[in-house]
Order: C-alpha cells, then structure tokens, then sequence
C-alpha cells in the first residue's frame, strides 16, 4: 500500500513537472502575440514604441481599431481575402477527398506511379515554379484577378497524401458491401466513406485555410491593382506607407488579421487530434 502510494505521487509530480515545462515554453511562444495585442490597444504607440515591452498599456485605448475600422481599405481586403480563401479551401479539400479516395480504394493502371509523382510536387518550393505560373497566366489572361489565387488550390500534394492516409485506415468491406447493394463509385464514396471523413475534412480546411489566408509571395506577383488586394498584401502596403511612426495601427490591423484564422482553428481544433491518430501520420 505505501509503495503504491509513493507511486502515485511520484507520478503525480512527474506530470506537474512535465504541465509546468509545458506551461513555460507555451507563454514563451505565445509572448509576441501578446504584445502584437498590447501594442494594438495602446494609443501612444502611434508616437514610439512602448520599451520595454508591457504586457497592459498604461493607457489602454480602442482608439487603433477605431481608426482602422473607419478605413474602408480594411473591409475590402477582408472580402477579397474572403472570396479567395472560401474558393481555395473549396476546390483543394473536395479535390484532395476525391483524389485520397481514389488513390486510397481505386484499382487502376499506374496508381503507385501516380501517386509518387503528386507524392514528388511536395519536394518542390513554390519559388521555382513562379516564373512558368506567371507566364502561363499571363498567356490565357487571368493575371490581375482572383483566378491565380484559386485554381492552384485544386491539386494540393499534401492534402491527398493526407486523405488518402485516412482512407487507408477505414476498412474495404464497407465498399464491397456497398458494391454488392449495387452502389456505383460516386454513391459509396457520398454515402458511405464522406460521412466517416468528418475529421480529415475538419483539418484539411484548417491547414488550407491559414494557407490560403496567409498566401503574400504569390498574390503579390499576380495582383497589381490595389483594389484587389487581400489582407497580408493590404498590411504590408500599409506597414511601408507608414514604418514605425504607426506602430500601434500597424499592430491592430495585425491582430485584426489573425482573427479569421483563430475562430476556424477554435471551432474544428477538437477534429485535429483525432484526425492525426485515424490518417495513420503518426508513423505507422
């Protein structure tokens, strides 16, 4: 009884230990988001920077993001950034189920070969293809405009290597069962594998989201007008407009930027996990 007391504890420390490690390099990280927040609310950072760095402004103030919101700029790179990464997310998850189910039970001529090559596209940056893009674009008409930003999205390497990761772990015989009731592809993957890929979907839009919202090398060779700006482009032109003498607007925009990405990942974070642990990534 003592030795198994003396267990417990010692266990119990061991996990308040490894929680406060956690816990310590957790606020390390989260620290200069802490302070792109404070700098947001603080008005006479507008002036200087506050130094040191204060975690509560001596004079917390909305007046940043009141400024910010007044500028109709805001608004109109929030919906371009909107239309673009709905569009994106759209085409590069339904593509990747497509594609991973296919790869995943699909009994075809050169399947293995196929899927190296998609499996190859993920050692390629997107620095060398940019030039080729561009020209291609160019050539049909589409620079300028939103189509460059989407129709990338539609074949994403990683994605379908991750979908197909997840239908390899549900089992063949729902298909063969399916097969037997006398469902045709299309109907055993709408009816009967989608339902079962809630989680993948879940992660797949998180990853494609904060791609896609966070895209700036690509949108900023293929849009020219101002007007078609979307939001890391908007930010960037309003950080060189004004450097540091508006450090506090500039931080508030920042904030205000991050917003979309942390209320998806806040409402499907709970498929993450369980999504890694079904799509066998863990090193199976």
């Amino acid at each position: 009884m003592q030795k198994s007391l003396t267990m417990k504890q010692s266990h119990h420390i061991s996990n308040t230990f490894i929680f406060l490690i956690l816990l310590f390099f957790g606020c390390l990280l989260m620290a200069p988001f802490i302070w792109m927040i404070s700098v947001g609310f603080d008005r006479t950072a507008n002036v200087t920077m506050p130094f040191p760095p204060q975690l509560i402004p001596d004079n917390v103030s909305a007046f940043n993001y009141g400024i910010i919101f007044e500028n109709g700029r805001v608004f109109k790179a929030y919906i371009n950034s909107a239309i673009v990464t709905i569009s994106s997310v759209s085409l590069s998850v339904s593509s990747a189920m497509l594609g991973g189910y296919a790869f995943s039970k699909g009994h075809f001529k050169a399947k293995k070969l196929l899927f190296l090559i998609v499996l190859a596209t993920l050692m390629i940056p997107i620095e060398p293809r940019l030039i080729p893009l561009y020209k291609l674009l160019n050539t049909v008409g589409l620079l300028n405009t939103f189509w460059p930003l989407i129709l990338p999205s539609l074949v994403s390497g990683f994605l379908l290597f991750l979908c197909k990761q997840f239908f390899d772990q549900l089992p063949d015989t729902l298909r063969e069962a399916a097969q037997i009731d006398g469902a045709g592809e299309f109907k055993i993957f709408f009816t009967v594998y989608l339902p079962l890929a809630g989680p993948i979907a879940a992660t797949m839009i998180i990853l494609s989201f904060i791609w896609s919202w966070n895209d700036f090398l690509w949108p900023l060779v293929v849009l020219n007008d101002q007007e078609l700006h979307t939001v890391p482009l908007f930010l960037a032109s309003f950080s060189l407009e004004n450097g540091t003498s508006l450090g506090g607007l500039t931080m508030a925009l920042a904030t205000v930027s991050i917003l979309p990405i942390i209320i998806v990942y806040l409402f499907l974070q709970r498929y993450i996990i369980q999504s890694i642990a079904l799509s066998g990534v863990k090193g199976e």
